[in-house]
């Protein structure tokens, strides 16, 4: 309520009609002020509400479709593949031939997926590059890898430099990008020195995979002949590769480094070793430098492990679950990731394509597409909440699949 008139002085306000006015006016305010709350009227200055806090983002559907990329290696191989990933299903749609190439065993896509890279294996090995025109692709040129038998390659983010590492010769090139994507010759190459116990495979360098920090601008590469991770500044303005110090990490004699993958978070790297049978964690020291924080079996305890290696590892990209292959025992072992970037063994997938030499995730962590080299098919895995593998039976011919690469 407003408070009540005082007509107690009607004499003196008689005698000042216009400060009897303002009283008025002033009393009229007050009442309106304090009624304001059962009018919903608001007296005080205008000011914005804060805003309200965003509930958590719930997960988004999964895409209708996903696009897929198989790189091919060994007789049967026709070239680059592409292919399609229901979202919903599982269902992969019969690949057919986009790139017709010799051993384009390894792919790589720029980050905005408008460009696509191959390895071409051979005596004198090449990069090749490609358009991205809708469901095709459109060849752009090639160049040296700078050594034999190119392997592996990663584009930067930037898109200015492709690097490959050549298994034959153990050596590292950078090969710039053109702005229209094609490849001028290499601007860096790097030989690796050193040997490993192994008489029959490491009597020299093997430079197997390569992989670019996401923060720190340094290229790590796992060297398959001397137990090294060889760690490179790389500089993509320029185009250059400089030892780092400390120049390498190392895995344990003879256990024949082969891929790497770091976690979403840049502070460790995970390394599967080809020979060993085994991963190894380590943490990314501030010197880009790599510390063993542990290693643990891929294969079950007590497998026959006879004719058996590790091929692939990938961290999938919520950084909880890491996997990795196991060609002649044919599985692939699921790890969870702990905070401190520690492993444990939470499954292992049996029956998985005959000779799983690479496989791929959806960028949205969704789905594990397997590709069987000797079986020559493409096999796809339910990613559950909780990272482990559901097979869903869901498989096509891809003859000599040997990689695949989801567009983003």
């Amino acid at each position: 309520m407003g408070r009540p008139l005082n007509f107690s002085h009607t004499h003196d306000i008689m005698k000042n009609p216009q400060a009897t006015l303002a009283a008025l006016v002033l009393l009229l305010a007050g009442c309106q002020t304090q009624e304001a709350p059962k009018t919903g009227a608001v007296s005080a200055p205008e000011t914005k509400p804060a805003p309200k806090a965003k509930a958590a983002p719930k997960g988004k559907a999964a895409p209708g479709s996903y696009v897929m990329y198989v790189g091919t290696s060994g007789p049967k191989a026709q070239g680059v593949l592409r292919a399609s990933l229901d979202g919903k299903s599982g269902k992969i749609s019969a690949p057919r031939v986009v790139a017709e190439a010799k051993s384009a065993s390894y792919l790589a896509l720029s980050a905005d997926g408008k460009f696509l890279y191959s390895t071409a294996e051979g005596a004198e090995g090449a990069v090749a590059a490609y358009a991205v025109e809708g469901a095709g692709l459109r060849p752009l040129n090639s160049e040296s890898s700078k050594g034999k038998g190119p392997t592996h390659l990663a584009v930067d983010a930037a898109r200015k430099n492709v690097i490959v590492v050549n298994y034959g010769s153990g050596s590292t090139a950078c090969l710039p990008v053109k702005a229209d994507g094609s490849l001028a010759p290499a601007s860096a190459s790097v030989q690796h020195v050193g040997s490993g116990p192994n008489a029959q495979r490491q009597t020299g360098p093997h430079a197997h995979g390569v992989y670019l920090h996401p923060a720190n601008g340094r290229a790590y590469v796992p060297d398959l002949g001397t137990d090294d991770i060889f760690i490179f500044k790389f500089d993509p303005a320029k185009g250059s590769l400089e030892a780092n110090r400390p120049k390498s990490g190392r895995v344990a004699a003879g256990a024949g480094p082969r891929h790497l993958a770091f976690h979403p978070n840049g502070k460790f790297a995970y390394v599967n070793n080809e020979m060993a049978l085994s991963v190894t964690v380590f943490s990314v020291e501030r010197n880009g430098g790599l510390k063993e924080l542990q290693t643990l079996p891929t294969l079950p305890a007590g497998a026959d492990s006879k004719g058996a290696s590790t091929a692939e590892i990938f961290v999938r990209p919520d950084g909880k679950t890491l996997y990795v292959s196991n060609r002649g025992h044919d599985s692939i072992a699921v790890y969870s990731v702990a905070k401190d970037g520690k492993l444990d063994l939470i499954q292992h997938v049996l029956g998985v394509p005959a000779t799983p030499r690479g496989f791929g995730l959806t960028p949205d962590g969704r789905w594990l597409v397997c590709a069987g080299q000797k079986s020559g098919t493409l096999n796809a895995y339910k990613i559950g909440r909780d990272g482990k593998l559901t097979d869903t039976k869901q498989a096509v011919e891809a003859p000599a699949a040997a990689c695949v690469v989801f567009a983003p």
